[in-house]
């Protein structure tokens, strides 16, 4: 055995006094087994240990080690270790463990070039924490992106969250730490102790790429375990992927999942009680999409999920990674597409999240002019960083790949495209050309886009973008944003805003309903009723509509019948389908005992039915984005509020006509024209006695007259209810 001080003479005294402290930026330089001249040695650092051994199988020799510091030992061998245990005597007992600086790399040089060059197409797959087998040794492999600081170490429950235990290896060139640490498993506790390159201890860290996180308010990241799902969904994948979504029907039941529905304990439903609740609803409402605010980890309730902390990890609160991937399945078993809010404009600024990771600027700007949100007071991407856009565009292919979603709704899109967004004049940088364009966030977006569209196939990526800004659904190849969708906020605002006048005086904005067609084909647009119009005092959409209770609730109906057959997909927040009264609150359930009424009862009932009728008429879906699909047959009747409109699904499919009365008074013999003749059959009228309304109407159905009338053929002879909207068709079966 080697004397104390020939192995202390191993050590220069300022590494030595560095291990000891856990302030040693390279440990593997020092740790694990090294040779001396002609002898070998094992280092550790065990702090609080009484004792720690070197045991060699096969013979089953040990080494005692010797401290060399307070929390530093060593063991002198006579030969190279090749395999070996450390048994150390910890206050609580004796345990033999693996070492974890006898281990190499697992990051390959394949791997650190295709980082370095921002071209690693799934870092999720190898940043954060997995449970791997090395040497067939079980554990778990550590790594993260840090290049500035001058240590990080893994702490955890596994080690007393002490940084000196397990500091991790760093590469340069890469700015990446990692180490392995045998006999980790799935379930562990753990953040990233840091230094800054002052030697400054940072605040503990969550992982940026952590696959799973602790329950809110607690704020650190758990080892997952791979995902072990039985997928049922294999032919759903294949026909999504095989379709042209612009030309199905497409009805979104926005959801915040929180509080959608409460237990008889007044407890939100986890995702295995939202399988057999909310499925089921949304099935019998004929909605064709979930569409959930996001549900990537966050620290506050009170941002509804739009300011993530771990964009690769589902939300502790409503149970584990597997559980939301079988709700996924379960969603594509009853036929239901699943969309997620998704946040690529800004992060919060909790210490444990992203904020000065690692004592820098590192996901964030350095000047506040480009790197501070005013509105939200949360921390811009630096989307010029090609490290900042892998973590990105890594956690949208993730909840596909990983939990088959089918869709991203990206938030707010039109704060990424601005440099000025919300800003004063001096209060923002310029890009290089003077402009006010953020032409970093366009590459990323549109670098989103190709991404998606070439890995994932039929996926929907749909932009939250409240401005004029060109080409948002254009191909990213001809200059285009490269989106599937664009939500279309002119028309919700103008249309909204129309709904909300009395009646008497919607004559004088007449067109803040038909100026929505003269850009309806400019982009690819989905209709959102969304979760922002019901908040912060707005109140709700049935207490926003004027005149009496009956009026508000048949000004509601007709404006949904409005929207249902108007051009673009469909999107309704959750309550507004039955007419909540009262504005969203994100610690409330919806108020389902509403139901009870017939009022709110017959709300429920016909946006079931218009979505149905949306599904099962052609007309009302397959062209939602070509002109050809839609054509004007009144639209300026301003004195009666009368529009009157028909939608066409192309060769053979039966037209719809749709006539809207947004006054309170019953129109006689009101002649709209029509291009066939025979009968046209009621196949919705917003006034019906099912729905809570007059039950006006045509009796069914009415019969064309051969009497020409703007520009069409033929023409009907109607009945508008009051404050209605009428859906018509032929009866081609007479024919």
């Amino acid at each position: 055995m080697a004397p104390a001080t020939r192995l202390s003479a191993y050590f220069p005294v300022e590494v030595l006094h560095a291990l000891d402290r856990g302030r040693c930026g390279e440990p593997f330089e020092w740790l694990g087994p090294h040779r001396h001249g002609d002898h070998w040695y094992v280092a550790t650092v065990a702090h609080g240990a009484a004792a720690v051994e070197v045991i060699c199988p096969p013979d089953g020799d040990v080494w005692p080690a010797q401290r060399l510091a307070e929390g530093v030992f060593a063991a002198s061998l006579p030969h190279r270790p090749d395999d070996y245990r450390l048994r150390i005597e910890w206050p609580t007992g004796k345990k033999i463990i693996n070492d974890p600086y006898a281990f190499g790399t697992l990051l390959t040089e394949g791997t650190l070039h295709a980082f370095r060059a921002g071209e690693l197409s799934h870092p999720g797959d190898i940043l954060g924490a997995h449970v791997v087998h090395l040497n067939n040794v079980s554990g778990v492999h550590f790594s993260v992106w840090a290049p500035n600081a001058r240590r990080v170490s893994v702490v955890g429950d596994f080690n007393e969250w002490d940084g000196r235990r397990h500091v991790m290896r760093r590469h340069d060139h890469e700015g990446l730490w990692e180490i392995f640490i045998p006999g980790l498993k799935a379930g562990a506790l753990y953040k990233f102790e840091l230094l800054d390159h002052n030697g400054h201890l940072l605040p503990l860290k969550a992982d940026p790429f952590a696959r799973r996180a602790e329950l809110p308010p607690a704020t650190a990241s758990v080892v997952a375990a791979p995902l072990s799902v039985n997928w049922h969904d294999a032919s759903w994948m294949a026909h999504r992927a095989s379709v042209d979504h612009q030309r199905l029907p497409i009805s979104i039941y926005e959801v915040h999942v929180t509080s959608w529905q409460w237990d008889e304990h007044g407890l939100p439903f986890d995702w295995n009680a939202l399988a057999t609740r909310l499925i089921p609803y949304v099935q019998a409402q004929g909605f064709t999409h979930i569409e959930l605010l996001p549900i990537s980890e966050y620290p506050f309730g009170g941002s509804w999920g739009y300011q993530p902390i771990a964009m690769y990890a589902p939300t502790a609160r409503m149970g584990s990674p597997d559980a939301f991937a079988r709700f996924v399945d379960s969603c594509h078993v009853a036929g239901i597409g699943v969309i997620i809010d998704w946040v690529s404009a800004h992060f919060p600024s909790d210490e444990h999240g992203l904020r000065d990771f690692d004592g820098t600027k590192l996901y964030e700007h350095s000047d506040p002019r480009e790197g501070v949100h005013q509105d939200w007071d949360t921390l811009i991407y630096n989307y010029g960083r090609h490290e900042v856009r892998q973590y990105l565009l890594g956690s949208a292919v993730h909840w596909m790949r990983h939990f088959h979603v089918d869709g991203l709704r990206v938030d707010a899109v039109a704060s990424m495209l601005y440099r000025d967004y919300s800003r004063s004049e001096g209060e923002w940088i310029p890009n290089k050309h003077g402009g006010r364009e953020n032409l970093e966030a366009i590459a990323f977006l549109q670098a989103l886009n190709t991404t998606v569209a070439r890995e994932q196939s039929g996926v929907l990526v749909i932009a939250e973008e409240s401005t004029a800004w060109p080409g948002v659904t254009r191909n990213a190849a001809e200059g285009g944003l490269g989106f599937s969708y664009k939500w279309n906020m002119g028309w919700m605002h103008d249309s909204l805003g129309y709904m909300q006048r009395d009646p008497l005086y919607r004559r004088h904005h007449h067109h803040d309903l038909t100026f929505g067609l003269a850009y309806a084909y400019s982009e690819a647009f989905v209709l959102p009723l969304s979760h922002d119009e019901v908040v912060h005092g707005k109140g709700s959409l049935i207490a926003r509509m004027p005149g009496d209770r009956w009026q508000k609730f048949a000004n509601l109906r007709a404006y949904f019948g409005f929207m249902w057959t108007h051009p673009g997909k469909k999107l309704l927040f959750m309550g507004g389908e039955f007419a909540q009264h009262r504005e969203w609150h994100h610690d409330r359930s919806l108020d389902w005992h509403l139901l009870e009424d017939p009022m709110h009862r017959g709300m429920h009932k016909l946006v079931g039915d218009l979505n149905q009728l949306l599904v099962h008429e052609p007309a009302l879906h397959r062209c939602d984005c070509e002109p050809e699909g839609f054509q004007w047959v009144v639209g300026d009747d301003t004195h009666a509020s009368v529009y009157a409109y028909l939608r066409y699904g192309g060769e053979g499919v039966a037209p719809i006509l749709v006539v809207c009365n947004f006054t309170p008074e019953v129109r006689r013999g009101y002649r709209v024209g029509v291009p066939e003749g025979g009968a046209w059959r009621e196949v919705c009228n917003t006034d019906s006695r099912h729905y809570g309304g007059s039950n006006l109407g045509n009796s069914g159905q009415v019969h064309a007259d051969e009497l020409g009338c703007r520009g069409q053929p033929y023409s009907l002879n109607l009945l508008l209810p009051p404050l209605a909207t009428l859906i018509l068709r032929p009866d081609r079966s007479e024919g």
